[in-house]
């Protein structure tokens, strides 16, 4: 029996584990960013393929994420990114072995008064180099350092996020952000604490060198998109590869005669005697609306061409050309939204540039359907 229902998200682990370990190559102390489930490629599961290269530290964004990876048997460092914002995410750091970038004076003295009960505690301070998100000024360094001293909460690591490392050509707004991060490193040295300087996320440590500092985050890459695609330079020892590929069944075949339009809104009309293929994924599994008439699918290693709008679970392709080449598409045939055979396959980048967004937005929203790993 066809399973009609079948959306398949796979996940390549050992892709993940090849990804990372190519930066491995640049720095000796990489840490994997796998918050909101590791954009979408599963928490834990990554968390575990990378233990067995070598990963000692991951970076996940709130504090409950971390918890959850606590809990599920994990014992490395692990970052919660955003910090705590709750009393219960202050009394994580405690009872899951949390770091966590502190970022404003009232967060901090929070933490301060939960350690007279719970006692002494390692944070991370987040400074603001230009992002104006989260993070301290860096000239506010030496009261936070004031109010940390003599207390039990010990900072050992500082970190902060580029702005612009993944564009060519902004290398002076790069190096403003670091040397304003060294201004707060050396706040935090005259006070006398040393910490481990964490400023680099995949961009800044493929392009900028002086930014690897001691630790770098390693985010999009490691799900294998290169952020600096483009520039013509290559940056890293080898070629980073996809981890996430994804196929949903035909449906129905059938042929759109020539003056005959197809779904809603009736925004394509054939200009030729066609055939359609009626795929079974649409907006409700997350494959963008955006997609309608601009994406593309792999169906039997080729490339064929979405028609009409993209409905909420289904979506019409154009394989006439597969017809012509004598192939038979039948209903419960893959198609590939992602990956495939073939010498064109779907890649994260085509996602991004049809459905006008990024890469790392197609990932979050596809990677919430069920997945598998292979």
């Amino acid at each position: 029996m066809i399973d009609y229902n079948k959306l398949r998200v796979r996940i390549r682990l050992e892709n993940l584990r090849h990804n990372y370990r190519l930066f491995t190559e640049l720095h000796d102390n990489v840490i994997p960013v796998i918050k909101s489930d590791a954009y979408g490629h599963g928490l834990v599961e990554v968390a575990r393929a990378l233990e067995q290269d070598g990963a000692e530290t991951f970076a996940v964004g709130f504090v409950h994420e971390a918890a959850k990876l606590r809990e599920s048997g994990c014992e490395k460092r692990i970052m919660a990114l955003l910090g705590p914002i709750s009393d219960e995410d202050i009394q994580s750091l405690w009872d899951h072995r949390i770091i966590t970038p502190i970022s404003h004076f009232a967060q901090l003295k929070r933490v301060l008064a939960a350690a007279e009960k719970n006692g002494p505690l390692d944070i991370g301070l987040k400074f603001d180099t230009g992002m104006r998100r989260l993070g301290f000024l860096p000239d506010e360094v030496d009261e936070v350092a004031a109010l940390l001293k003599g207390s039990p909460v010990t900072p050992v690591m500082a970190t902060s996020h580029l702005a612009r490392a993944d564009e060519p050509g902004r290398e002076k707004d790069v190096a403003m952000q670091a040397r304003r991060f060294q201004a707060a490193l050396d706040g935090l040295a005259r006070a006398g604490f040393e910490v481990e300087a964490n400023l680099a996320n995949s961009a800044g440590g493929m392009a900028h060198e002086n930014c690897r500092l001691d630790s770098m985050r390693l985010g999009i890459s490691l799900y294998g998109c290169d952020p600096l695609e483009g520039a013509g330079e290559e940056r890293l020892p080898g070629k980073l590869k996809p981890a996430m590929e994804i196929t949903a069944p035909v449906m129905q075949v059938h042929p759109l005669r020539k003056g005959e339009s197809i779904s809603y809104g009736w925004t394509f009309t054939a200009e030729r005697d066609s055939v359609v293929a009626i795929i079974g994924v649409g907006y409700a599994d997350n494959y963008s609306r955006a997609l309608s008439n601009k994406g593309e699918m792999v169906l039997h290693g080729k490339r064929v061409p979405i028609r009409g709008r993209v409905c909420m679970q289904m979506t019409a392709v154009d394989v006439t050309e597969l017809m012509g080449e004598g192939k038979e598409v039948l209903p419960g045939d893959e198609a590939w939204l992602l990956g495939g055979p073939g010498e064109r396959p779907v890649t994260p980048e085509d996602l991004a540039e049809w459905g006008n967004t990024i890469t790392y937005e197609a990932f979050c929203l596809l990677g919430q359907n069920r997945r598998e790993y292979v």
